[in-house]
């Protein structure tokens, strides 16, 4: 069987998988709406109608609009840019940081394993968003630093994966091969451990993904994310909490917005989980 062959197994494979395929559409369609708003919105996430604030769906806004009068499906259009972005680089900062730390320290093991262990269990005795908060609490609100806040915490998340999966690896029989035939341990890290372990590293960085942008909403929400003017959906949720009795739309739709992208992103990282180990494989 040829490559092309088998590629085409695999993605047939993968779109049967009911959870893999709905988290996709899911996906694409929050990249589609992301990359579409940087040239066209219904309307300009800066343009202030007192005049027709607090309106409910229309034919005119199809979402609606907020106490400013602006149009809520433009904002929520932007506002996933500014979660993807957040995520992704967040997501970035951990797989960077944290995937080399895990895999030198399941190469050296000994003191350093168990350093890098404990700063894992102190990191974990914080939830996340908590984290994130004392993070930004201290370095000023604004996107670049509840990146850096998320960041931080996604270093052990793929520190740990990184080190388990390493750590069963090292006792393969190809491993004890390519030691034996004199490879060094950082080339058989490079070219035998780490191919073997992406697989989890995707899974896990789609996950995160996920937290990242559930993260940078609730940031958002309490005033350390994002910043005006710039929209988010955790800052649309704040302003519309004293506005829910009289607009309940304007919680509503970015409410559901986060909650359909951090399902969609689950369901794909859990269809990606089956599709690529087989072991975890599930009848659905």
């Amino acid at each position: 069987m040829n490559a092309s062959a088998i590629w085409r197994e695999n993605i047939a494979k993968a779109l049967s998988n009911r959870s893999f395929a709905i988290g996709l559409v899911i996906t694409g369609l929050l990249a589609l709406m992301a990359a579409l708003s940087f040239v066209w919105t219904p309307y300009a996430v800066g343009t202030f109608d007192i005049v027709g604030k607090l309106k409910p769906p229309s034919a005119a806004h199809w979402l609606g609009t907020d106490h400013f009068g602006r149009d809520i499906l433009s904002m929520i259009m932007v506002g996933s840019r500014n979660s993807i972005a957040v995520a992704f680089v967040s997501v970035a900062i951990g797989v960077g940081v944290g995937v080399p730390l895990g895999l030198w320290a399941a190469a050296r093991g000994g003191l350093l394993d168990e350093v890098l262990m404990r700063f894992n269990d102190l990191v974990f005795a914080f939830p996340a968003l908590l984290s994130a908060v004392m993070i930004t609490a201290v370095f000023g609100p604004g996107a670049i630093n509840a990146i850096i806040a998320i960041g931080i915490f996604n270093i052990p998340v793929f520190a740990r994966v990184a080190r388990g999966a390493a750590l069963s690896l090292w006792p393969r029989e190809y491993i004890l091969a390519a030691r034996a035939s004199g490879k060094g341990a950082a080339r058989i890290t490079v070219e035998h451990i780490l191919p073997n372990m992406a697989n989890l590293l995707v899974v896990q960085g789609t996950i995160q993904f996920s937290l990242g942008i559930l993260a940078e909403a609730g940031l958002s929400y309490v005033g350390l994310g994002s910043q005006p003017p710039m929209p988010s959906w955790g800052r649309m949720l704040f302003e519309a909490q004293t506005m829910i009795s009289i607009a309940p739309h304007m919680a509503l739709f970015p409410g559901l917005a986060i909650v359909i992208t951090v399902l969609g992103l689950n369901l794909l990282g859990d269809g990606l989980r089956d599709v690529l180990d087989p072991k975890l494989r599930r009848e659905r």
